[in-house]
């Protein structure tokens, strides 16, 4: 196999312009999922993949697939990537290192000349994030058959607008049926996003699965009512429900570390104005844990506790698990060519598990797939102040490369 070198001061200025994308004026970014922004870096990434000579294929919900001939076209494609949409205030690195580390992999095969067995794709997967529209991964998840294209037209965002709408108007509906593309495995690089190989001085975390996530909405009822009129004994708070049931979320998290973690992310007061007792409040729950069994019993907890807090206080409630997303394994054959991948390159690397939701974990499902990581600072992300070095993300890339190409060497 042919020892190639990806440019890493390329890959760092591809970074650092796609940033400016939706830049925001705390060095992060605001690129959130169907907006202008999100068909910018889309078009962006799409002229990019052309120049490279790759035919790039969209399917009915956005996921954009940028293919590079093998020798072989008759084998399925090797897939590497990740995501380009952001957290409101979501940083440089978090699913864009994926992407564009993957572009560094093909622009590295497109300027030597070599030539693969297999074809070899770079993957843009839409809504990754779930900021906008839940759940997280969803059209990696239609992808996968975990959720149906109608299921995503319908989620709406905040402001009421549907994925559907948004995704025709940003011209991203594409021809292609969701996941009637195949793949022969995929790869995604991305960052940590916790501190541990950080912590332990080690470059690489070669990713043996990802934990079971599952998120839930809850709308807590009570009565609008003066808060200078009416006794306390008289009032129904939501607010004050849906604070006891905040703290008890984390006690629940509490009672199954060390793995277990849980948290209340969005939350919203009705009518939020300061002399009005609160009549109704929405808010998320996001519970997570690498074993599906203690996931079963965080979320009868919760449900219990919904009851116990909330009827003593004369509340009602309306309670959804929005989404479920199993504990996945990866590929141990796409874990051995990671791990190939990361001793050819010299990298001082540690097995790892996910504790974040990625699009791997749905693709998991349909094909064999695995993760690579690189440190992010102090384990940071979802934040403006994420951060990771130029040798980190080159790194992280380098061993992508090294490992699709061990892959695709099987291929041949």
């Amino acid at each position: 196999m042919q020892n190639l070198q990806i440019n890493s001061q390329r890959l760092w200025d591809t970074l650092m312009e796609t940033a400016k994308i939706g830049a925001t004026s705390k060095g992060g970014i605001c690129r959130l999922t169907l907006t202008d922004l999100d068909r910018q870096v889309r078009d962006w990434f799409k002229a990019r993949c052309e120049a490279l000579g790759c035919t790039v294929m969209v399917d009915e919900v956005g996921n954009m697939f940028a293919r590079r001939a093998g020798k072989n076209d008759k084998l399925a494609p090797i897939a590497m990537g990740s995501h380009l949409d952001t957290q409101p205030t979501g940083g440089k690195f978090d699913g864009v290192l994926g992407v564009l580390g993957a572009l560094e992999a093909m622009r590295t095969l497109h300027e030597t000349g070599y030539e693969t067995n297999a074809p070899i794709e770079i993957v843009n997967w839409t809504n990754e994030e779930g900021s906008r529209y839940a759940p997280a991964m969803l059209a990696s998840g239609v992808f996968a058959g975990a959720f149906t294209p109608e299921f995503a037209y319908s989620r709406t965002d905040r402001d009421g607008k549907a994925f559907g709408d948004e995704l025709a108007r940003i011209g991203y509906k594409g021809g292609e049926k969701a996941g009637a593309h195949k793949f022969a495995a995929m790869f995604e690089l991305h960052i940590e996003q916790g501190p541990i190989l950080e912590a332990e001085n080690r470059m690489i975390g070669i990713v043996q699965g990802v934990q079971g996530m599952r998120w839930y909405e809850v709308t807590v009822t009570g009565a609008e009512a003066h808060t200078g009129a009416t006794p306390m004994r008289l009032r129904k708070n939501a607010l004050l429900g849906a604070a006891r049931m905040i703290e008890r979320i984390d006690a629940i998290a509490l009672e199954h570390t060390p793995n277990a973690v849980g948290a209340v992310g969005l939350i919203e007061n009705r009518p939020n104005s300061r002399n009005v007792v609160p009549g109704e409040v929405f808010f998320t729950v996001d519970f997570r844990h690498p074993d599906d069994n203690v996931l079963d019993v965080m979320e009868a907890k919760l449900r219990a506790s919904l009851t116990d807090i909330l009827q003593p206080l004369k509340l009602s409630y309306k309670e959804t698990r929005i989404w479920d997303s199993p504990a996945v394994k990866f590929a141990p054959e796409l874990i051995k060519c990671v791990r190939i991948g990361t001793q050819k390159a010299g990298f001082t690397s540690r097995d790892i598990i996910s504790g974040a939701g990625h699009d791997a974990a749905y693709i998991a499902r349909v094909a064999p797939t695995t993760m690579i990581f690189v440190p992010c600072l102090g384990g940071v992300s979802h934040n403006e102040a994420e951060s990771s070095t130029l040798e980190e993300c080159a790194a992280g890339a380098q061993v992508l490369l090294n490992a699709v190409l061990e892959y695709d060497r099987r291929l041949g």
